[in-house]
């Protein structure tokens, strides 16, 4: 038990520390991220993906730009065929690749940064997750395509190593197939 909250004590030190350290990618230009992504990787400390990372997919990312910030739209196809759904819409910072935003759905406050950016192939992106006094990082691997290389894993999984996630809650989701475009 000593051991446990020793370790956790440790990667909440390390969080910590890590989000204030984080900047967006220098030039960061927000028509050229518009577009489709898949979210290829996964990585964060939060208990609710320790309990699910095993059920957890491959999905895709929208991003529009607009006036003030994105519109980002999520949406995983599950196991059932059904297709699970979430958009937010983010404000824009005096930080370009920086944007803010409140999750309806999991109500919590978010500071979104995208640190890494080729965009015709990949996307880091790093969030801070805010919920009263619980802070937790995500990191995202967006790419254009449903595979990425061998040196875009390690690159994701040492962003995520870095910033205190644990290697055992660093995944690679898999691709069960996609959901169909919402009629408009």
């Amino acid at each position: 038990m000593r051991t446990t909250l020793l370790r956790m004590l440790g990667a909440l030190v390390c969080v910590m520390g890590a989000c204030a350290q984080v900047s967006p990618v220098e030039d960061f230009d927000l028509d050229k991220m518009a577009g489709k992504w898949y979210i290829v990787g996964f990585a964060t400390n939060a208990q609710w993906f320790v309990n699910h990372k095993a059920e957890m997919k491959m999905g895709t990312a929208v991003v529009v730009p607009t006036a003030g910030g994105v519109d980002l739209t999520y949406a995983t196809l599950k196991a059932d065929g059904t297709c699970w759904r979430m958009t937010h819409l983010t404000n824009k910072t005096d930080t370009p690749g920086r944007f803010t935003f409140h999750s309806q759905i999991w109500s919590n406050d978010n500071d979104m940064r995208v640190v890494d950016v080729v965009y015709d192939d990949y996307a880091l992106v790093h969030t801070i997750k805010t919920k009263g006094e619980a802070v937790q990082v995500l990191n995202q691997l967006y790419s254009r395509t449903p595979q990425v290389s061998d040196v875009l894993q390690q690159k994701f999984t040492q962003l995520s190593l870095d910033h205190g996630i644990l290697p055992d809650n660093i995944a690679f989701l898999p691709l069960i197939g996609e959901c169909a475009e919402p009629e408009a």
